[in-house]
């Protein structure tokens, strides 16, 4: 079963900050861009905090006062993820500990992307007949050269299962490749094959005939 990983889903066009970035500076930021946190990197680009609308909202209700920098608000340290993790771990990491966005950090901790709650809510949102049609409509004509009900196309909870035959074996990579692709895909199961004996099917050759005598 492949399963999609959370560098299928992230977001690379990152906002980030510095610590010293101002009170005024973060808000600016998260105005412009639309955004409701953003990770606070260090010199060497290392995930070292995030800070949120609600770090914010805590800052200014302390007498009123709207100072402080990224590196005084942020919630640190951060919890981040790497982009081979499965998009289902970064779901439940995001519910253990009630955060909204999850840095995606490189093996270095570098930041790489960002994987937020809306991303994983569209993921797991849509439902087993949706994606079902997406696959049968989208998906195999594009990718799988077979007549129409060659492949069958089940979905159980987000996991597509495609079985059936297939002209020819170069086309399953493919086709696997973009069924996981597709939004509300939590993992791909296929029985795909080609031919009786694993050769690529055509067309069968006359049967031999006696010579009439």
């Amino acid at each position: 079963m492949l399963m999609l990983t959370v560098g299928e889903l992230m977001t690379s066009r990152v906002a980030r900050v510095r610590p010293g970035t101002s009170f005024e500076g973060l808000v600016r930021l998260l105005r412009r861009r639309r955004v409701s946190g953003v990770p606070v990197l260090d010199g060497d680009d290392k995930v070292v905090g995030v800070v949120s609308e609600k770090d914010l909202q805590k800052a200014r209700g302390k007498a009123g006062a709207c100072r402080g920098t990224a590196g005084e608000l942020m919630s640190s340290p951060a919890i981040t993820v790497h982009p081979e993790q499965r998009a289902v771990d970064a779901a439940r990491v995001m519910d253990r500990h009630g955060v909204n966005r999850l840095p995606v950090v490189d093996e270095e901790d570098r930041l790489i992307g960002i994987v937020t709650r809306g991303d994983l809510l569209r993921l797991f949102l849509r439902t087993d007949a949706a994606i079902r049609a997406d696959i049968e409509d989208r998906v195999l004509p594009r990718t799988v050269r077979a007549a129409e009900g060659a492949v069958r196309v089940e979905v159980r909870d987000g996991v597509v299962m495609l079985d059936g035959r297939v002209p020819a074996t170069a086309d399953i990579p493919g086709a696997v490749r973009q069924a996981w692709r597709v939004d509300g895909v939590t993992g791909v199961v296929t029985r795909l094959r080609t031919g009786h004996d694993g050769r690529a099917t055509g067309p069968e050759p006359p049967a031999e005939r006696e010579p009439a005598g």
